[in-house]
């Protein structure tokens, strides 16, 4: 999952390495760079934190739905 944002990082950094100035290359980094990877770093942890707090929260109890109907 994060190779995914390890490439779209270095690509980015490519880019701003061959801007033509410093503020399209601040522009670029920022831009294209820091707020996506921000983003696809909180969507895609998101759900394994979610999972985790959950489970936290729910108290193991066995499953008696079943074997209370093969008992008749």
């Amino acid at each position: 999952m994060y190779i995914v944002a390890i490439g779209w990082a270095y690509v980015i950094l490519m880019m701003a390495i061959t801007a033509s100035s410093v503020g399209k290359a601040l522009a670029v980094l920022i831009f294209l760079g820091v707020l996506p990877l921000a983003l696809f770093v909180y969507v895609v942890g998101r759900p394994r934190r979610r999972s985790v707090a959950a489970s936290n929260q729910m108290p193991d109890q066995p499953d008696t739905a079943d074997s209370q109907s093969d008992q008749h």
